[in-house]
């Protein structure tokens, strides 16, 4: 196969961001796109690709190029002035998108080239762009009376510094609580989290341990410490963060944000002539309805939930006969299901994450990817980088570097929780050769601790590879127009096919033997744990599928239905939901909708459904390989070209029968989760 020259190559440079300076950048940038724009469509009556999408792009391209670093730097590097500018900047982000999707002579330009014979000599990513672009149009109200537009801009606007006010609650909630503890309070952690929670201390100036609710720090107390009294007070400082309740009290409650959120939400599908935002949100989406996506999940909890009813009466039975437990709170089911894998499979993700160092995993990773697809990738030393954990990286195909990406694994204060895939630039013609790719690629792993190599649980192992499936899809792509440029242009429901995919490999003998080795001995995961590790590997999975449906229905139902009330009616929406799907108890002081961040202060809003419809895409996707072999080399270059390359230029649906042969089947998903179809 030959791939087209790539040349043109920029990286952020995080050390030159002036904060003071930003709104004035982004602000110059986008007056001087709107003037462009205004002449580009004044000096002409005929349009091409070239000279008014392709110019726009480019114009975008570079603000873009100034924003994305400081999007960044908010989530990874979040600091009192950093947050003013940036949030100074949304609604000038959000007006400059209102004003280009409801410009009437822009939108009749795009128009005049799509009735043009121009069109069908596009190639395919341009023509699905174009086609894109003139759904967006109206999308964006283009066709609204003035009056309506203007109301649209200011629901965009606003919307913006909700969804910005939300996620700053929920991180300084976060970082507002910690507590101190003795070594006696937290008996029962492993060696690995005590040594976390002691550097943390020793980072504070503090005596003793240090618990927070970064996400290494808090889990390991609620899955191995045996005070319980100490695990709810845990619980509760988490599952109450940005809420009325618990140890900050309506200091960061996000409660009244959600409701405007919903109330805007749900008035701006209104004017777009949307039944439910759910219905607005679909748009754009594989799936045709919101009864569709709520049959879908339905059904999946039909099929689920009699197991993990099962699965949860056994835990409780094994809490009650084996360690006198009356009653299973929320804060005892991860403790007593540990002790329960532990005594039926003799196997802990402890026993597992001295096999998992950060320097052997990163080559095992990088070893699938050139399996699969043919890539190498190499460590850069040199670059400009915003914090000393940050490692840069390039993936090269024939001695040619053909795409970059920063790797920040890490939790640390002032970095968003959670894990995630971010473009910095798109693969794209730029003059006469091709814009690099460059990710961001973002975890919050257990840090190192002293000389030692950070040791991933596998939780985390499968986490790293779910990010760089996204980022292949990002930085593998053949696509040249940014707007369907590897997962640009791929619908919500589908672009967590590559992500979830290459999560298998994580539980295959075959790419374990090379992924894991010991740190201080490289001997390989022993077969003998391998075996308790691929035995326990289902353990209480329909509990697991179960609780990810409530997320999804919650999600979709909530934005389904909403018709206007207060904080009270989302909790009932929530406990609806939880009394048809969950099997685990539920505090009534869990607030777990306001740091709902997904959907909240992410692109997840009545989308979050798509974890689930992706994972049926995936988990047959990767059936193929069970059949064909994991590194069979045919079957990657297969993926690579119907799926990783076509970006968002082909429907999700085409793509997977091209790769399949074949629409999906819900079959392997069970199968692969340990479900009885």
């Amino acid at each position: 196969m030959t791939y087209p020259a790539t040349a043109a190559k920029k990286l952020p440079t995080f050390s030159t961001i002036d904060v003071d300076q930003i709104k004035a950048r982004i602000e110059g940038l986008i007056e001087r796109n709107k003037r462009d724009i205004d002449t580009l469509l004044t000096n002409s009556d005929t349009f091409s690709w070239d000279d008014l999408p392709g110019a726009i792009e480019a114009m975008d391209e570079e603000l873009a190029s100034a924003w994305s670093p400081v999007s960044h730097l908010n989530h990874v590097r979040n600091s009192d002035e950093l947050r003013d500018a940036y949030n100074a900047c949304l609604p000038l982000l959000s007006a400059y998108s209102t004003w280009s999707g409801q410009h009437q002579s822009l939108y009749q330009a795009y128009q005049s080239i799509a009735n043009s014979h121009d069109y069908a000599a596009l190639d395919a990513g341009a023509r699905t762009a174009l086609d894109h672009a003139l759904r967006d149009f109206k999308l964006a109200g283009v066709a609204l009376p003035e009056d309506r537009k203007q109301r649209y801009g200011e629901l965009k606007a606003r919307l913006s510094e909700l969804g910005a006010k939300f996620g700053e609650n929920v991180l300084d909630a976060t970082n507002a609580w910690s507590r101190q503890a003795t070594e006696e309070e937290l008996a029962g952690l492993p060696d690995s989290a005590l040594a976390v929670a002691r550097q943390a201390a020793e980072q504070k100036g503090l005596d003793g341990y240090l618990i927070t609710l970064e996400f290494p720090s808090y889990f390991p107390v609620l899955t191995f410490c045996d005070n319980a009294e100490l695990r709810r007070e845990v619980y509760e400082a988490n599952a109450t963060r940005a809420s009325e309740l618990g140890p900050h009290s309506g200091q960061f409650d996000n409660a009244t944000t959600i409701v405007e959120i919903l109330d805007l939400r749900r008035e701006l599908a209104e004017i777009l002539d949307f039944d439910s935002y759910a219905a607005l949100s679909l748009a754009t989406k594989m799936a045709d309805d919101p009864d569709q996506v709520v049959a879908f999940l339905r059904e999946l909890a039909a099929k689920s939930r009699p197991q993990a009813q099962a699965e949860f009466n056994e835990l409780e039975a094994y809490a009650r006969e084996e360690h006198g437990v009356a009653t299973l709170n929320a804060w005892d089911v991860g403790y007593y299901s540990e002790k329960l894998k532990q005594a039926r499979y003799e196997v802990s993700q402890e026993d597992i994450r001295p096999y998992l160092p950060v320097n052997r995993v990163l080559p095992g990773l990088f070893e699938v990817a050139k399996r699969l697809w043919g890539v190498t990738i190499r460590e850069v030393a040199d670059f400009d980088s915003y914090h000393p954990d940050v490692q840069l990286y390039e993936i090269m195909r024939d001695d040619e570097v053909i795409a970059r990406f920063y790797l920040d694994l890490y939790a640390r204060a002032h970095k968003r929780g959670g894990a995630w895939m971010d473009g910095f630039s798109p693969r794209r013609m730029a003059g006469d050769s091709i814009q690099l790719p460059v990710a961001f690629l973002v975890c919050n792993f257990t840090p190192p601790v002293g000389d030692a190599p950070a040791l991933l649980t596998h939780n985390e192992l499968t986490t790293l590879f779910h990010e760089f499936g996204h980022g292949v899809h990002h930085m593998l792509t053949q696509q040249t127009v940014a707007a369907v440029s590897g997962v640009h242009g791929v619908p919500w429901d589908a672009v967590e096919l590559p992500s979830q995919f290459l999560e298998n490999w994580c539980w295959e003998p075959g790419a374990l033997a090379f992924i894991s080795g010991h740190h201080e001995t490289g001997e390989p995961l022993p077969q003998a744990l391998l075996d308790k590790m691929l035995a326990a590997k289902n353990f209480q999975s329909a509990m697991m599928m179960v609780r990810q449906l409530e997320f999804a229905l919650f999600d979709f139902l909530l934005h389904m239905t909403w018709k206007g009330g207060d904080s009270t009616d989302v909790q009932k929406i929530l406990d609806a939901v939880r009394s048809e799907v969950a099997v685990m108890p539920i505090p009534g002081f869990n607030r777990f909708q306001n740091s709902f961040s997904h959907i909240f202060a992410g692109g997840y809003a009545a989308g979050y459904y798509s974890y689930k419809w992706a994972e049926v895409l995936s988990a047959d996707a990767f059936s193929r390989f069970e059949e064909e072999g994991i590194f069979n080399a045919d079957t990657g270059l297969s993926f690579l070209q119907e799926v990783l390359e076509v970006g968002g230029s082909k429907e999700p649906m085409a793509a997977f029968i091209a790769f399949r042969g074949r629409e999906p089947s819900i079959e392997p998903l069970l199968r692969h989760s340990g479900i009885a179809a």
